[in-house]
């Protein structure tokens, strides 16, 4: 495992890219609606750290499901290999910024990512 060096934070892909934003990822498995890949101001697109499809839809970000949902993403992470890959970033980068789409800030895969990486790099 990589030693993560740089922090990660989690960011609206429709917020302003911000300097300190650092580098920028997208962890949605679907490009969000009404972005340009200009605007985005990406410097990866992780489709394969996003939740698998049939999770996602059976989570519809519904909050009464959240509990149900963290727990199976959690498990789908332990053996992403693109949770590395992130890893790695943060090693090479003062902040990472996981950017997502959802409207809710608090009840999104981007939220459960952020934790499991926190964790997996202290």
């Amino acid at each position: 495992m990589a030693n993560a060096g740089g922090s990660f934070q989690i960011k609206r892909i429709y917020d302003d890219p911000a300097d300190d934003d650092g580098c920028r990822v997208l962890v949605d498995r679907l490009w969000p609606r009404g972005v340009t890949k200009e605007r985005a101001g990406l410097e990866l697109w992780l489709k394969e750290i996003a939740p698998s499809p049939p999770l996602r839809q059976e989570f519809a970000h519904m909050q009464e499901r959240f509990a149900d949902f963290r727990a199976q993403y959690e498990d789908e992470l332990e053996d992403n290999p693109a949770v590395e890959q992130l890893l790695d970033l943060a090693a090479r980068h003062k902040r990472v910024t996981l950017l997502y789409a959802a409207k809710d800030p608090e009840v999104n895969h981007a939220r459960v990512l952020l934790e499991f990486l926190q964790q997996r790099s202290s």
